[in-house]
């Protein structure tokens, strides 16, 4: 196991313990991470006590479709924004019946299709004691932009357990 991901799977133990402490479950909601979230949990033994379920809305209608995304929010900035993060963590709650929701969603290139710069990423994590999002430009290739995501939600939940 390489020293990324024994970091991710220490993060991801750091949340389910967080979770248990709390009694609470999670939901996640990605699109540039394609599931990758949910994966690190997962990969957990036990994570099955906590982990609700995860929506992949990786195409922009299903973010509005699926997890109730403003329509006109989409139209106006489209899926890269931090009210559409908030929007999704919001829906993934409610979509999957969990107590805490994350997303995330961003450019992990290689290019951009609406000018932001590349690595631009956007995550929520929403509880029932609040809701924040976090906004980064995360260098590197896709792939590095894509763990680093991972890595930057998973620290966002462990934040706020």
């Amino acid at each position: 196991m390489s020293t990324a991901d024994a970091e991710l799977e220490a993060l991801a133990r750091v949340v389910l313990e967080g979770l248990a402490r709390r009694a609470w479950s999670i939901g996640i909601a990605e699109s540039l991470t394609g599931g990758l979230v949910v994966a690190s949990l997962v990969s957990i033994p036990g994570a099955s006590a906590h982990v609700r379920g995860a929506v992949v809305a990786y195409a922009t209608d299903l973010k509005q479709s699926i997890l109730g995304v403003d329509a006109a929010l989409l139209a106006a900035h489209g899926p890269v924004h931090p009210e559409v993060a908030m929007q999704m963590a919001q829906g993934v709650r409610r979509v999957t019946s969990a107590d805490v929701g994350v997303s995330t969603t961003g450019i992990a290139g290689p290019d951009s299709p609406d000018g932001q710069p590349v690595g631009t990423v956007h995550m929520a994590v929403a509880t029932p004691d609040g809701a924040a999002v976090r906004s980064l430009v995360l260098p590197g290739d896709r792939d590095a932009v894509r763990r680093g995501s991972v890595r930057a939600a998973l620290e966002a939940v462990a934040v706020s357990l």
